[in-house]
């Protein structure tokens, strides 16, 4: 399986193991800043992240990235869909978000679409693949819903249909996000990972105790995962689009 490379940095006080840990200097607003909000400071972090897990890709291949997190209320969708967004301003950058939380999914409500078969349908053979994708309304990007909600998914998440099926969309988009259930509330998340080429673990401080982050980070190594970094969002401090020091005007401005 191709594998993200990380880059070679030096930890600092705030990593995790010696996993990368990208923080987003100030809170994230709990919207799709990089669609509603483009020029904002929130979406900026965005695209920086966007921008770090581009050149942990130097040859530009086609890859699958899973983003998760310990446990739910931590932005993990919302992180999906804007780091999807960000993705999709890329010049030939084909982008498929996935929906792969198949017990409770969202991405089609956030993006305010209407519920069809989705992924899990495909996997069951009740629709087709290109019949179950549809466009999002933004350049280069794509969307697959979660499709039928499912009690216990796990039956058809761990077939080699499943893994099939990544490698499908590799062939047909160059980046492929996919939002999964929280990693300590199902085994979805980390069994998705281990098929995955990177994972992202979405925190938010104050939220979720440290020890359920790292043994979040455990469980998907466990299994296989290829755990990228941390990204931390709410880290609190004075709101940056209200703070002169953030702004950037343009010489006919000044």
């Amino acid at each position: 399986m191709s594998r993200f490379r990380p880059k070679q940095e030096t930890p600092s006080d705030e990593t995790i193991g010696d996993d990368l840990l990208v923080i987003v200097d100030r809170s994230v607003n709990p919207y799709l800043v990089v669609f509603h909000d483009p020029t904002s400071f929130r979406a900026e972090q965005i695209r920086a992240l966007r921008n770090q897990l581009v050149a942990m890709n130097p040859d530009g291949s086609a890859k699958t990235l899973v983003v998760t997190s310990a446990i739910k209320g931590e932005g993990k969708s919302i992180t999906t869909i804007n780091l999807a967004l960000a993705f999709a301003e890329l010049e030939r950058h084909s982008v498929l978000l996935v929906d792969a939380d198949l017990r409770g999914p969202s991405v089609e409500d956030y993006l305010n679409l209407n519920p069809r078969p989705g992924l899990s349908d495909v996997l069951l053979d009740r629709v087709r693949l290109s019949d179950a994708i549809r466009h999002a309304g933004v350049r280069n990007l794509d969307v697959l819903g979660a499709g039928t909600r499912l009690t216990s998914p796990s039956e058809i998440l761990t077939t080699t249909r499943f893994q099939d099926l990544f490698a499908r969309l590799k062939e047909d988009y160059r980046y492929v996000i996919i939002d999964t259930p929280p990693v300590l509330s199902a085994t979805d998340a980390s069994v998705i990972a281990a098929r995955a080429d990177g994972t992202l673990l979405t925190v938010r401080l104050e939220h979720s105790p440290k020890a359920l982050t790292k043994q979040a980070i455990r469980n998907l190594q466990d299994l296989g995962a290829n755990v990228l970094g941390v990204f931390v969002t709410e880290v609190r401090g004075t709101d940056p689009d209200n703070d002169p020091r953030f702004a950037y005007r343009t010489a006919e401005e000044l």
